[in-house]
């Protein structure tokens, strides 16, 4: 089997990174990966908000956490999903339309509790992985809802999200302004702004400006916007969790430039195929001769009989790598093995702590 890896030191430096800089609340998505072992880390390093979407989030965190405090930010939830949440103490919940508002309203028994968060549509980003389409109120919308929603909201807000993995530093900054003119629109107060996730991770030809940048930028703009008195809220994900794991794969069989590894794209490794995703990696090998010096660009196979499990790369090791070699994938604390299946019978249960760099 594969083996799933963790580097808690890693983990420890980017919630520092996070909890020491970051201009508000830190809210981890725990979607970017759930293992329990990484939760209580980021936990020992001061994180306490939980950015949770279903029930088996919430129920992990509080089995955890007794008194962390969750974030229902998914902004489409079941009626299950909502009446579990608020029986566990959330009281925040994202909405961006007047039925999913009706719904939060319903299913808490119109509670004068609630903090409710507008997700907003953004005009289309610079993100490696654009996130608009799917969720958020357009501007005519959003002014709208955010009328509707002050009258039974005890504390309100916005929330938007710049899509994953922004490398421009700016976007945060437009996104502001945009929240800012929905706000003037609707003349309404609102009691936060949570900027969401999007905060990136260095991968091979992806180079990032230092985090301390965007919490730079970020806090200029709420200022420069007149937010700065306002509760701020950040969703990181991958940039907290995705230099803090890795995958070892074992080489079965080589093909040229191809190589064949017992884990792929219905494992860990769905964004190195779904999203031709670039991983460091290493080889390692425990035996005679020791690796070359010399590198190529390998295409990998996953393990299972779909021709769509295919990872292009190219993905740069010693050019001998051959059968029974460990080929190490970085950066794969992040929807790495969070996003593994069982399909075709190829999984693995195993993940070691790597108490060194």
């Amino acid at each position: 089997d594969q083996i799933y890896a963790l580097y808690p030191r890693k983990i420890e430096r980017a919630a520092r990174t996070f909890v020491s800089g970051f201009p508000g609340d830190v809210l981890y998505a725990v979607k970017a990966n759930p293992h329990p072992s990484l939760l209580n880390i980021l936990w020992d390093e001061g994180v306490r908000r939980f950015d949770v979407a279903s029930i088996r989030e919430m129920d992990l965190v509080r089995s955890l956490f007794p008194t962390a405090q969750m974030f229902l930010m998914h902004p489409i939830k079941s009626r299950a999903t909502i009446k579990h949440a608020y029986s566990l103490g959330v009281r925040d919940f994202a909405f961006d339309h007047d039925d999913e508002l009706q719904k939060i309203i319903d299913c808490t028994g119109e509670s004068s509790d609630l903090t409710l968060h507008l997700r907003l549509a953004l005009p289309k980003g610079e993100a490696v992985m654009p996130l608009s389409g799917k969720f958020g109120a357009d501007f005519d919308s959003a002014v709208t809802l955010l009328k509707s929603a002050r009258s039974v909201a005890s504390k309100l807000g916005l929330c938007f999200h710049v899509g994953s993995q922004c490398l421009v530093v700016e976007s945060y900054d437009s996104s502001i302004t945009y929240a800012r003119r929905i706000v003037d629109a609707a003349n309404i107060k609102i009691d936060s702004i949570d900027v969401g996730g999007g905060f990136p991770v260095a991968y091979p030809d992806m180079p990032i400006t230092p985090m301390v940048d965007y919490f730079d930028a970020i806090q200029a703009s709420l200022r420069k916007h007149s937010f700065q008195d306002l509760k701020i809220l950040g969703e990181p994900g991958r940039a907290l969790c995705a230099e803090g794991g890795a995958t070892l794969a074992r080489v079965e069989l080589r093909k040229g430039a191809d190589l064949y590894l017992n884990d792929g794209t219905y494992g860990s490794l769905f964004d190195a195929g779904q999203f031709a995703w670039k991983f460091p990696v290493t080889l390692h090998r425990n035996r005679p001769p020791t690796p070359s010096a010399n590198t190529i660009g390998f295409r990998f196979f996953g393990p299972t009989c779909d021709s769509a499990d295919t990872m292009n790369g190219p993905f740069h090791l010693p050019a001998d790598a051959c059968e029974g070699d460990w080929i190490e994938i970085g950066h794969l604390g992040a929807y790495g093995q969070t996003l593994a299946t069982q399909f075709n019978g190829f999984h693995s249960q195993h993940t070691v702590i790597l108490l060194g760099e």
